[in-house]
């Protein structure tokens, strides 16, 4: 890892290449700690729609992280696509945030202090982005 390496990215590449999938260790902390959340996912059987999103969520966050192309955008048009589900903005902040902690609990002794700086950098800034959305 060197200064020029975008943390996010690298963090996310290391729990694939040492976990695979984190997609089940993601809902399931989010399930935890928001119980509610499992209602809308009833109908998602396979765990289908639930991979779909989160690879949404990591393309999100590597934008957001880096070159910040799409991001904002993606965050405002989800925000939007899920409140006729009934979920309100302030959800997304909890999501990302249960990404960032299964990252952190995957990683273990590699979450380092730069590494827990960019991500808090980049929820800052998708808190931000949910914020004026939720305000528009």
């Amino acid at each position: 890892m060197t200064d020029e390496t975008n943390l996010i990215a690298w963090s996310l590449e290391e729990v694939a290449e040492r976990h695979g999938d984190p997609t089940a260790a993601v809902y399931e902390r989010l399930f935890a700690k928001s119980p509610e959340m499992a209602a809308l996912f009833i109908g998602d059987k396979t765990g289908a729609a639930r991979g779909e999103m989160l690879a949404v969520v990591f393309q999100t966050l590597l934008d957001f992280s880096s070159e910040g192309a799409f991001g904002a955008n993606m965050v405002r048009a989800e925000i939007i696509n899920h409140e006729g589900l009934g979920v309100p903005p302030q959800v997304f902040t909890t999501f990302f945030a249960t990404v960032m902690e299964t990252v952190r609990d995957l990683l273990g002794d590699d979450w380092t202090p730069s590494v827990a700086a960019a991500w808090e950098d980049l929820l800052a800034g998708l808190e931000a982005a949910i914020h004026n959305e939720a305000t528009v």
